[in-house]
């Protein structure tokens, strides 16, 4: 997890507690998501600090599902993340959840009430948040706090055998209603759900709260450094009151600034909107800031690391661009995708002087900047091309280096053509361009002496083959959705996909899949959908070849 600025301050902390010898010298962190929708990038950096500090240290991580919220929480979130950190390039220890440990932090809750620190209220919700006072004023306390040991023993077993209601009854632990941390103030520590959960069943109708759960899961597993986000950092006290009162391992919590990220929600509340309302297709949706759905539009696991890498562990918040995180992924997609040519608004031109029927295969290379040099590709060439439509003017500006009545260009990888007419239809659109071509011009041999400025790419018509191109844009036309006034769907932005469905590609493609990453030369960066078939080839873009965020620090 080191930058080039030197350790962070988790780094120091867990290099101190080796050198002082704690915990035996031993790392073990922990890398706890509730399964209660899918991953986006924000957690992307927890994991990569969580599974990244105790591999720099020799230690190993836990993934542990805190499924503590049976109403919620579902196999297939527990699978999409499962999936989502061994795509990012981690493996975990051991896989626990923390209904694993239901018993153990129910005789947890038991010690307490028979140590006079925790007990049984049936007060309403609303008249618990009002006991609860204010930031600036104390709370009151609850009237049935001074229950007896064995009257709260009594009532909590009966909740545990589901004598009672949603709702009903909840146990509290027994702190401080004047602390100035409202998490202090005698928090829930159980309540009622009669609920299916998706590991225990109906074994259970109470369910630990999370500051109740999350703490002891740490202390059974023997978690040394618990790293989490900023916003937990006001319910340490009560994660060290819980182990201190109960005399268990003491696990300890740091925090370090989360992953915010402009143009996007990371709220999961937000994001099961998004797709239970079909502003989006799914969770995998490209649009969404999820791993699953940057994973889908092209996004390398390499660049993600990188990205949570250079961002680095703070301890203050702010506002990460995304163009950041699109610079990254394309320093990494230059380093491995093929170069390829498709044609995303074709027109037809025809190479008059070329024999007709006449095939020829000419040599790309996949990638001129790949560490390996990347080989070359066998090119179909023949007299009848599909080329861009903006790279044909009819009336050409000056400096337009393309093609236009007289002018000349080089094909990529193949001959220089020139224009000699074309072809319109009743709406006077152009409909096709005839060229001559020059035999001596050819790429890698050229002995024409015929000097061009400009270079555009093709496709050969007899081979190309058609494919859905789909143009993804950010999901929000705002940078910050939702912190503006009103509901943050109002500010989706309408463009952020456009699908095209006359486009041309190479037949080297014919055989891709999901996972391949390629170029398309001037035009961006692409994968293969898992939509995409043999029938019909799907790519998304995954980024434009635009870095507007470079330049902008290079001006800073």
């Amino acid at each position: 997890m080191s930058t080039e600025k030197g350790p962070n301050f988790l780094e120091e902390i867990i290099a101190e507690d080796i050198k002082n010898g704690k915990h035996g010298g031993r790392v073990l962190t922990r890398f706890p998501p509730e399964p209660n929708g899918y991953l986006h990038i924000g957690h992307s950096k927890s994991i990569c600090v969580n599974f990244g500090l105790a591999q720099e240290f020799g230690g190993t991580t836990n993934l542990r599902f805190d499924d503590t919220n049976p109403e919620k929480e579902e196999t297939e979130y527990v699978e999409s993340i499962m999936a989502d950190v061994k795509w990012l390039g981690f493996q975990w220890a051991n896989v626990f959840y923390a209904s694993d440990y239901f018993d153990q932090i129910y005789d947890f809750a038991v010690t307490l009430i028979k140590n006079g620190l925790a007990y049984v209220d049936d007060s309403t919700p609303e008249q618990i948040a009002s006991q609860k006072g204010t930031p600036t004023e104390p709370g009151t306390h609850s009237p049935y706090r001074d229950r007896s040991i064995e009257e709260n023993l009594n009532l909590f077993t009966r909740m545990k055998n589901g004598e009672y209601k949603d709702g009903e009854k909840v146990l509290r632990a027994k702190i401080e209603m004047s602390s100035p941390n409202m998490h202090m103030r005698d928090p829930i520590m159980y309540r009622i759900k009669h609920a299916h959960h998706h590991r225990t069943g109906d074994r259970w109708c109470i369910y630990p709260m999370y500051d109740f759960a999350h703490g002891q899961c740490d202390s059974i597993e023997k978690i040394t450094h618990s790293i989490c986000t900023l916003e937990f950092e006001v319910h340490k006290p009560l994660y060290e009151w819980f182990m201190e009162k109960l005399e268990i391992f003491p696990s300890k919590q740091y925090e370090f600034a989360r992953l915010n990220l402009n143009y996007t929600v990371m709220s999961k509340r937000k994001l099961l909107q998004l797709v239970k309302e079909k502003y989006v297709s799914s969770w995998d949706d490209p649009r969404m800031p999820t791993i699953s759905g940057l994973r889908r539009r092209g996004y390398s696991p390499e660049s993600i690391r990188n990205f949570a890498t250079r961002v680095g562990v703070a301890r203050r918040e702010n506002i990460i661009d995304v163009g950041f995180l699109e610079f990254c992924v394309r320093e990494d997609l230059n380093k491995r995708a093929n170069r390829v040519m498709a044609v995303l608004d074709p027109i037809k031109l025809v190479i008059t002087n070329y024999p007709e029927g006449q095939e020829e295969t000419l040599v790309g290379e996949n990638n001129p900047d790949a560490e390996n040099n990347g080989g070359t590709r066998p090119l179909p060439f023949s007299n009848e091309l599909w080329i861009e439509r903006e790279d044909f003017m009819v009336e050409p500006p000056k400096k337009f280096f393309r093609l236009g009545p007289g002018l000349s260009v080089r094909l990529k990888h193949a001959y220089i053509v020139r224009c000699d007419e074309f072809k319109v239809d009743e709406n006077n659109n152009v409909t096709e361009i005839q060229c001559t071509y020059f035999p001596e011009s050819k790429s890698g041999s050229d002995s024409s002496g015929i000097v061009v400025k400009g270079v555009i790419h093709w496709v050969s018509a007899t081979h190309a083959l058609p494919a859905d191109i789909r143009l993804y844009d950010r999901l929000f036309h705002v940078e910050d959705p939702s912190s503006e006034e009103g509901d943050f769907k109002d500010f989706i932005n309408k463009d952020s996909l456009e699908v095209i469905t006359n486009a041309y590609v190479e037949p080297s493609l014919k055989e891709s899949k999901p996972g391949d990453y390629f170029q398309f030369i001037r035009k961006g960066y692409f994968c293969p959908d898992k939509d995409s078939n043999s029938e019909k080839l799907v790519f998304n873009r995954t980024v434009t070849l635009k870095d507007a965020w470079a330049k902008e620090q290079k001006k800073n």
